[in-house]
């Protein structure tokens, strides 16, 4: 099936998934409104077969030690897949389902699955990881880049999380839990009850990015944009928290974003 990119509609929804350029959703537009920061780097991507950014571009398996390309000097970062050609498996009017076959550099073999499934009033983006061979650490997650601005007032965020991840001047977390501190912020909190984070933009729109997942990365030192990052665990994570794929465990998460006008 081609990967010509693939619009997905409901209602006054409308997403456009990028198979060729990292299987992201280059696209959200509710109601003529595009909720994504737009370009080539943007959108929303997936980051597998990690999060955020591994130490020194090393983590160890067992006794190995594995080395990864240090795209954010000194550290790697959000994985492998979004520099990569996801294959479009299946696409309907409101659904499709992409994969992605892990390659070099990543040492392992596996697929990744991604399926985008749009409503009138919400998008659910399920992503797994599964092998048939070798089992490994892994963890998957989105990052979006939601437009601070959609033509009214900024967007503003409301979420109650239990803790911070305390960051170290190396952007990683040092290990301790410390209470939430106001941001700006490009940092990792916990949420035991899953990741439950509201974008309000104020008269216009407000969406809710919720996940059984309990991390999430929240990132929004940039003026154009608010990255709300649900994740399978916290950066550097493949070191800290290893969630191991097996061949008769794979690794999945499910993240929603629900919309409604206030």
């Amino acid at each position: 099936m081609s990967n010509d990119e693939i619009t997905l509609a409901a209602g006054d929804a409308e997403v456009v998934l990028a198979p060729a350029n990292g299987g992201r959703v280059r696209s959200l537009r509710v109601g003529g409104a595009e909720l994504l920061r737009q370009g080539e780097r943007y959108g929303c991507f997936p980051m597998v077969p990690w999060c955020g950014r591994i130490r020194d571009g090393m983590f160890r398996d067992g006794g190995t030690v594995h080395r990864m390309p240090l795209n954010a000097p000194p550290h790697a970062i959000h994985g492998t897949a979004r520099d990569g050609v996801w294959r479009v498996a299946r696409a309907e009017p409101a659904e499709a389902v992409l994969t992605y076959d892990l390659a070099a550099p990543w040492p392992y073999a596996g697929r990744v699955t991604q399926i985008a499934s749009l409503t009138a009033d919400s998008l659910t983006l399920t992503m797994s990881v599964e092998t048939y061979d070798s089992s490994f650490p892994a963890q998957v997650g989105w990052h979006p880049w939601f437009n601070r601005n959609i033509g009214g007032e900024d967007a503003r965020l409301d979420f109650t999380p239990a803790w911070q991840e305390e960051r170290g001047e190396d952007h990683l977390p040092t290990g301790h839990r410390i209470d939430p501190k106001p941001g700006p912020w490009d940092d990792c909190f916990g949420m035991p009850g899953g990741v439950d984070v509201t974008l309000i933009w104020p008269g216009q729109l407000e969406l809710r990015v919720t996940s059984r997942e309990e991390w999430a990365v929240v990132y929004d030192e940039q003026p154009e944009a608010v990255c709300v990052e649900p994740q399978t665990g916290p950066p550097n994570g493949l070191n800290t928290l290893p969630r191991l794929v097996t061949p008769i465990d794979p690794l999945e998460a499910t993240t929603t974003w629900a919309w409604r006008r206030p």
